[in-house]
């Protein structure tokens, strides 16, 4: 069942989308070589409690960090632990706050010093084709179409969409419906209509779109092993547009 969020609801849902953004920018503005993933969690965990908050994360089906940090490989769902930043790395960085009985949820890739020319096309293309993609939202139109925007674009820049791991609504729970694909068909899927709140996340892969969860049960990586990248923002339906929950 779709959850249609009141205005009330929504400022709730901005205060803790305002929280996960800056937890993502001190992410951000610490990473670098020979950080710890676990370093880095730890950082994204006491801003979230700092600014009175929970991570929406930590607990989380099982889930022992605060932030999913995926590095290169990594699709989604990287376990915080001793692996250390390298020069060159890309690392997406998955966050979410919890405050008010509500959440935030927004995820952003980073790259740590000088990294290939490949990289910065991916996590350009992925970056671009959420922010296209928040531009479509308003009203009326379907998720398919959504979906079909994100595919077709990064598609045309060379690169593949993953299938098996998709955006959602999110509010008083972090997952809800609908299921917000990155790839489908236009003119199919739910319509969006006012006071529903999704997040849209591409999650774009250098080489195929092959993925495969590790023995951990959580890291999800591309079976080629080649690089992947994944943004995302928590974006409230208005009968405007779209209004981002998780800008600074």
């Amino acid at each position: 069942m779709i959850c249609v969020k009141s205005n009330k609801e929504i400022e709730k849902m901005r205060k803790a989308g305002k929280i996960t953004a800056g937890a993502l920018i001190a992410a951000g503005e610490a990473i670098k070589p020979g950080m710890t993933t676990k370093e880095l969690d730890t950082i994204v965990r006491k801003y979230i409690t700092s600014h009175g908050a929970k991570p929406s994360f930590l607990g989380y089906g099982g889930f022992p960090g605060s932030a999913c940090i995926s590095v290169n490989d990594e699709v989604i769902h990287g376990i915080p632990g001793s692996r250390k930043f390298v020069e060159g790395d890309i690392v997406s960085v998955d966050v979410g706050a919890y405050i008010d009985g509500y959440h935030g949820d927004s995820c952003k890739t980073f790259a740590v010093g000088e990294v290939s020319d490949v990289a910065k096309a991916l996590m350009k293309s992925t970056e671009e084709s959420l922010y296209l993609a928040i531009d479509m939202v308003k009203p009326g139109v379907r998720l398919g179409d959504i979906g079909a925007a994100i595919q077709k674009y990064n598609e045309d820049n060379g690169f593949s969409v993953v299938r098996e791991f998709v955006g959602h609504g999110v509010g008083a729970n972090l997952h809800e419906d609908p299921e917000v694909p990155n790839y489908g068909k236009a003119g199919h899927g739910p319509r969006l209509v006012a006071g529903m709140v999704i997040a849209i996340e591409p999650m774009i892969n250098e080489g195929t779109a092959a993925v495969k969860v590790m023995s951990d049960e959580w890291t999800v990586k591309t079976v080629d092993g080649k690089l992947s990248a994944h943004f995302e923002h928590t974006i409230a339906v208005t009968p405007d547009g779209a209004v981002i929950l998780t800008q600074p």
